[in-house]
């Protein structure tokens, strides 16, 4: 595969966020094992659903695999004497029904790949590892100034993003992290301008946003290079978790989770919203904060991947605020996202459920303030405030922050941009594009069929005329009906027809007709004379014919 290799026709580009729900229909016995028949819908339409068999070999293997993420799932025991038994087989499906309703519903285990590809093989059965390592290899043969240290396995929560602990020849200590990424569903820039906007993230400047060393972007892909943080990030801190290790190993069960103390809570609060205002003046929406993406250096936090957002990539917290209305806009979604960051910067985790209406005891009562504000259910139903009115709250209004460097955005059509995103981005467009992919699958063929009738129908129509239509150019006037000029402006006409024959010896050659003028008017002319010409007019003529062969007599 060549590096940013052009998509092929008809690629479907998924939404991983949508959560996949699974029911077991019935069970099969077999001769020596039983199967489940599993219903495995993607979101609320059950027309998007398809069947799956497992046995529960399979529920073990995928169970054993999950293990790294410290969490006990509750798994129905082996039982290698009467499991064969009907009895024991009903037991054991609502056991195996229960471990599918928790797996489906865990925000980290739900959207990770064993899990989808336990439950959706065939739309997870691509090794994006083996992918991201060929294209990353060929840029690397474009680029030799990089090389390649090890992959970060599993380093993310996105199944279709892949990250590489590289570094450059010239400065062999510095360590540096490349991240590669299919595009997203949500890509609303056209190729040429994603190209553009990508390349600007490296010339970007802002105290509070991590920067980036390089980035390209192509019809298929785009990959970024950041300098790798011993630290991490802010989930790392709260976790109390290495940066390097497996995902969910890390954040799904910490032994170790502690919230900030309140002047960090003000602090980073502070910083993170003084840069979500900082980039939507600038027509440029996050909509991927969560502290996972907030990269922590001393009393410092920076926003990390801004290039999501123009990739199409989905938010982390889509299935979340999706399901309320009133979350309908850019600003509003970072809002929303904030309020979770903020949850979890307070006690150490993420809320069990939203919306929240009983907060815990917190270390100040403004704090839970804000969180009501935005994660109530008053507030998701009625409406969230804007980034200014929280860093007008008493939380974060008095926090004084000083800034080290001047801010750089230059980004062309920034307007045009934001335009476009908060068109392709809202709900109504999103189900529009939805309705019109269901329908191109269905009437591919059917357009087919049509274009070649009508292609074929035009063909006869202009070759199988006796005379065709007179043309005509801008300046002439229409032809009257009856001579058969569409209304349709006509192509340039073409190459004059060749002069007539020679007229025979004893022709009027007064019933000559001029040669025709290659413009439209002349043929108009020419028309209207072939139309009034009689038979009748020809003189008859004396021919002495001489051809017949004539015998001598001597």
């Amino acid at each position: 595969m060549a590096f940013m290799e052009k998509p092929t026709a008809g690629k479907i580009l998924l939404d991983d966020t949508v959560p996949l729900t699974a029911c077991i229909e019935a069970s099969q016995s077999q001769q020596s094992h039983t199967e489940y028949i599993i219903r495995v819908q993607r979101g609320v339409s059950s027309e998007n659903s398809w069947q799956i068999i497992r046995r529960y070999s399979d529920f073990d293997v995928l169970n054993n695999n999950l293990l790294i993420s410290g969490l006990t799932l509750p798994l129905p025991p082996k039982k290698l004497i009467g499991n064969m038994d009907r009895e024991f087989i009903a037991e054991r499906q609502k056991g195996l029904q229960n471990y599918l309703n928790v797996i489906t519903t865990h925000p980290m285990l739900s959207n990770c790949e064993l899990v989808k590809k336990f439950l959706d093989p065939n739309s997870y059965s691509v090794n994006y590892t083996e992918i991201a390592l060929q294209q990353v290899s060929m840029f690397f043969r474009s680029e030799p100034n990089w090389e390649v240290i090890e992959p970060l396995k599993d380093f993310g929560w996105r199944i279709r993003k892949r990250y590489f602990l590289i570094k450059s020849k010239d400065q062999n200590k510095e360590r540096q992290v490349l991240s590669w990424a299919d595009l997203g569903p949500d890509k609303f820039l056209s190729d040429r301008d994603l190209q553009s906007a990508i390349k600007f993230l490296s010339s970007l400047s802002h105290t509070h946003i991590y920067p980036v060393t390089f980035a390209m972007a192509n019809e298929t892909s785009a990959l970024v290079i950041r300098m790798y943080s011993e630290k991490g990030t802010l989930k790392d801190y709260i976790c109390k978790a290495k940066p390097k290790d497996l995902y969910l190993k890390k954040y799904c069960c910490p032994k170790k989770i502690q919230g900030l103390e309140l002047h960090q809570i003000r602090n980073f609060g502070r910083q993170i919203l003084e840069v979500l205002k900082f980039l939507h003046e600038r027509g440029f929406p996050y909509g991927h904060l969560h502290s996972a993406n907030v990269m922590l250096d001393g009393d410092t936090c920076r926003l990390l991947d801004l290039e999501n957002s123009l990739l199409g990539l989905p938010s982390f917290y889509r299935s979340f605020f999706s399901q309320f209305r009133k979350i309908n806009t850019l600003e509003s979604v970072d809002v929303y996202c904030f309020g979770h960051l903020l949850y979890e910067m307070t006690y150490g985790r993420p809320p069990d459920a939203v919306p929240v209406d009983s907060f815990p005891p917190a270390p100040s009562t403004s704090i839970v303030s804000v969180l009501q504000a935005i994660l109530s259910t008053d507030a998701c139903k009625t409406g969230l405030p804007t980034v200014c009115q929280l860093l007008q709250m008493p939380l974060f209004s008095d926090v004084q922050l000083f800034n080290s460097e001047k801010p750089q955005f230059k980004i062309y059509h920034h307007k045009r941009f934001t335009k476009a995103q908060s068109h392709h981005c809202s709900e109504e467009e999103k189900k529009k594009r939805k309705i019109l992919a269901r329908k191109k699958s269905r009437q591919f063929a059917n357009e087919n069929g049509e274009d070649h009738s009508a292609k074929y129908s035009s063909s006869n129509n202009n070759s199988g005329s006796g005379a065709s239509s007179p043309l005509t150019s801008p300046s002439s006037p229409t032809p009257p009906p009856s001579l058969g000029v569409s209304s349709v402006p006509s192509p340039p006409p073409p190459p004059p027809p060749p002069p007539p024959p020679p007229a025979p010896p004893h022709l009027d050659m007064s019933a000559k007709a001029d040669p025709p003028p290659v413009n439209g008017a002349g043929r108009v002319a020419l028309l209207s004379s072939i139309q009034n010409f009689k038979k009748g007019a020809l003189k008859k003529t004396v021919i002495d014919d001489c051809s017949t062969p004539r015998i001598s007599s001597g």
